[in-house]
């Protein structure tokens, strides 16, 4: 091999490209325009709401979900502190505070025994509490069916964050559909693609009036330029939602080839003291990454030490998300801490997962795991 493998690299293949060639042809460029109408109303048929509006980001949607439910300055909302920095970001945009939690140590999605903890005591102490934001971390839902009734119970709003989730259920309903509002992100390494974009996703008509105002700069609807409200610049461009809806046809095949190599990566590990699968038990997660944890004094030997020989082969992996808790950034912010974010950070490894990886590049990924699993053993 003399190229990098890399974590999760894109997808894409003669059947995108033909979308994209017929959009351009089309002459509908801008961010406007039937391809980008289109791949509204098959997210939103897939996940199962009544809309969507497609954005240049995850983050972007985030914001305008977290605007849409009511949060802004001088509220608190609850974030996962193991989530990539953008769920924080999006709270801070609003003028809001960012408070975090900590996760379930074998699947990294969000403890609900604490975020229910946690309200109660915010709440007690006069905050008011503009909303949760769960993240379906590495493709598997929160649960769900024990974190909306506590919130429900609170009176405060739930903006499901499932950037890395596209495709996975939780009993059967899709990422996305849970709370006010879903955030879908469509960066290059998620599960699919439109090069950098994003969903809101929501059966909240008026909310997704809203988002759809403010994401085209809060223009009125008069033949000159007139703003009411302070807009962005947000709204997704024809050509990537033509590329979106390729991907789209195609996702259920994706994340069939992603559980594929998941499952090679289970019994690759199996018989290995002190290695477990990150919420291997989770049927209806899209297997958006593969993560390992290595607990080295079970194992002998630590997640880096596996981290450096596959680096050294040109196959690329990268540690679980550092807990925002820990990030300089968020010094000091208001967490409510039990280790198991900082357990994963430390002991956590993601693997290649992409659904391009050829059976060449999966079985010399395997391969070179299996000689420093063989080297340790012998060691």
């Amino acid at each position: 091999m003399t190229r990098t493998i890399h974590l999760s690299a894109p997808d894409v293949g003669p059947l995108e490209e033909s979308y994209v060639l017929a959009a351009l042809r089309s002459g509908w460029v801008a961010p406007v325009g039937p391809d980008l109408d289109a791949f509204e109303r098959e997210v939103a048929a897939r996940v199962g709401t009544r809309g969507a509006v497609a954005v240049n980001s995850g983050t972007a949607a985030l914001h305008l979900a977290l605007l849409g439910v009511g949060v802004g300055p001088g509220d608190t909302v609850v974030v996962p502190t193991l989530t990539f920095i953008a769920t924080a970001n999006a709270v801070r945009y609003t003028g809001a505070r960012p408070v975090f939690v900590d996760c379930d140590q074998h699947t990294g999605n969000l403890d609900v025994a604490l975020v229910a903890e946690l309200l109660r005591r915010l709440r007690s102490g006069g905050e008011r509490l503009g909303a949760v934001v769960p993240v379906d971390m590495f493709g598997s839902c929160v649960d769900y069916s024990a974190l909306l009734p506590v919130c429900a119970d609170m009176g405060v709003p739930v903006v499901e964050d499932a950037a890395e989730a596209l495709g996975a259920a939780h009993h059967g309903h899709a990422a996305g559909s849970f709370g006010r509002a879903g955030v879908l992100s469509f960066n290059g390494n998620k599960i699919m693609t439109t090069s950098g974009g994003g969903m809101l996703v929501s059966d909240d008509i008026a909310l997704l009036a809203r988002a759809r105002h403010l994401s085209t700069q809060a223009r009125e609807p008069t033949v000159h330029y007139e703003h009411r409200d302070t807009g962005y610049n947000y709204r997704l461009s024809n050509l990537l939602a033509a590329l979106g809806r390729a991907q789209l046809t195609r996702l259920d095949a994706m994340i069939s080839r992603r559980r594929q190599l998941r499952d090679r990566y289970a019994k690759l590990f199996a018989p290995i003291p002190g290695v477990e699968l990150v919420g291997a038990e989770d049927t209806e997660s899209n297997c958006w990454l593969t993560v390992i944890r290595v607990r080295p004094e079970q194992s002998g030997w630590r997640a880096a030490d596996l981290a450096a020989h596959l680096a050294a082969q040109e196959i690329e992996t990268r540690p679980v998300w550092k807990p925002m808790h820990a990030q300089p950034v968020y010094a000091g912010s208001e967490s409510l801490l039990t280790g198991a974010a900082d357990a994963l950070f430390a002991e956590g490894l993601t693997l290649p997962s992409s659904s391009a990886l050829t059976e060449r590049q999966v079985a010399y990924v395997l391969g070179t795991i299996d000689d420093f699993l063989t080297a340790r053993a012998g060691a």
